[in-house]
C-alpha cells in the first residue's frame, strides 16, 4: 500500500479523486425549488447547466450556523450536501419553512455518491460533461460528480488508472493546508459564519432575503467578530486538536484553541487550524494541551498564518 507521502506525490503528478466521506445528500425537487431555497441560504442558487456547485450556509434567525452546505443543480433537482452528523436536523430545518411551496426534500445518499476531483477535470467515458460541477470544496481547483453507486463501482478501475485515489487522511491534510473549515471541528451551531471566514466563500451580501440575513449584514457593517479562524505552522513538535493557545505575556490564560491538525506534505511541517481571540498579538504564541501546566510543559511555538496556508 502506498504511504501518504507517495499518494501526495502521485496526486501532484496526476490529479486525484475521492468519494467524499462524512457528507450526505438531499434532493430538493418541485417547481418552486429554486425560489424556496433562495430564501433559506446565504448565497445564490445555481441554475441547471451552469456547471458550478455553490457554497452556502443555512443559518438561524440569530445568524448562527445550522449547516454549511454545497448546492448543485441537476436537471430535475437541487442536490444539497452537508456533514453527515446533520442527517437528522438539516432536513427538519429545511422542511420547517415549506408552507405552500411545491417542494419536497428527499435523502439521496443511499442512491447517489459524491466523487470529488482535484487538480484535473474528470474526462472519462461514463462521466457525462453536464454532470461535472466546478467546486472548491477543498480550497483548490476541483470538480464534483454525483453518480449512482453502481456506476461508481464500474468506473473505479478506470478512475484509479487515470488519477490518484486520495485517502481520507490526505484529504484532511489538504483541507487544513487550504484553510477549509469542517463541521464538528471548526464549525458548529454556535459559529457565526464570518468567524470561520465563510463570509468570503459562502455569503452573497447582495442577494435577497433569507433567514438570518439581518444579523449577517450587521456583522459585516460592524467589521469584526470576537474570534477568527487562522492557520498555524510548527517548526518542531506535532500539533493536535484540542490544544490551547497561549501568549508569552500570560502563559496561563488561553487566547485560542486548535481545532484541526495534520502533517503538511507541501510544507513538510505540522500544520493546524484554530481560533484566536480578537486583538491578540500573534508573535510568540505557543500551544499546550489542556491538562498540561506551564511549569511542566513549555509548549510548542507557533507561527500564525493567514489562510490558506497553501494558495
Amino acid at each position: 500500500m502506498n504511504t501518504l507521502r507517495e499518494c501526495f506525490r502521485d496526486f501532484i503528478q496526476r490529479g486525484g479523486f475521492a468519494e467524499i466521506p462524512h457528507r450526505f445528500g438531499l434532493a430538493i425537487r418541485g417547481a418552486d425549488r429554486v425560489r424556496y431555497l433562495k430564501g433559506q441560504i446565504t448565497s445564490s442558487v445555481p441554475q441547471p447547466g451552469a456547471g458550478e456547485t455553490q457554497a452556502a450556509c443555512v443559518t438561524t434567525a440569530k445568524g448562527k450556523l445550522c449547516a454549511e452546505i454545497y448546492v448543485a443543480a441537476l436537471p430535475d433537482a437541487l442536490i444539497v450536501d452537508a456533514d453527515s452528523s446533520l442527517r437528522e436536523t438539516l432536513p427538519l430545518r429545511l422542511e420547517r419553512y415549506i408552507v405552500a411551496d411545491d417542494v419536497t426534500v428527499e435523502p439521496v445518499t443511499d442512491t447517489l455518491r459524491l466523487v470529488h476531483f482535484l487538480g484535473r477535470r474528470p474526462e472519462l467515458a461514463g462521466i457525462a460533461p453536464e454532470n461535472v460541477h466546478r467546486c472548491k470544496r477543498l480550497g483548490g481547483e476541483g470538480w464534483d460528480v454525483w453518480m449512482d453507486a453502481a456506476t461508481l463501482e464500474t468506473l473505479r478501475p478506470a478512475l484509479r488508472s487515470a488519477y490518484a485515489e486520495l485517502p481520507e487522511a490526505l484529504l484532511e491534510s489538504l483541507r487544513i493546508e487550504r484553510g477549509v473549515p469542517r463541521w464538528g471541528f471548526e464549525l458548529d451551531e454556535n459559529t457565526l459564519p464570518p468567524e470561520a471566514g465563510l463570509d468570503r466563500t459562502h455569503i452573497d451580501y447582495h442577494k435577497g432575503c433569507y433567514i438570518g440575513q439581518e444579523v449577517i449584514s450587521r456583522l459585516k457593517s460592524v467589521g469584526h467578530v470576537n474570534r477568527s479562524l487562522v492557520g498555524f505552522v510548527s517548526s518542531g513538535a506535532a500539533l493536535s486538536r484540542g490544544q490551547e493557545i497561549f501568549s508569552p505575556g500570560a502563559p496561563e490564560t488561553s487566547v485560542g484553541r486548535i481545532t484541526s491538525a495534520a502533517w503538511s506534505f507541501a510544507l513538510e511541517k505540522p500544520v493546524a487550524l484554530g481560533y484566536l481571540k480578537r486583538g491578540i498579538a500573534r508573535e510568540g504564541l505557543f500551544a499546550r494541551g489542556p491538562q498540561e501546566s506551564p511549569e511542566s510543559v513549555p509548549g510548542t511555538p507557533l507561527d500564525v498564518k493567514e489562510l490558506p496556508l497553501i494558495p
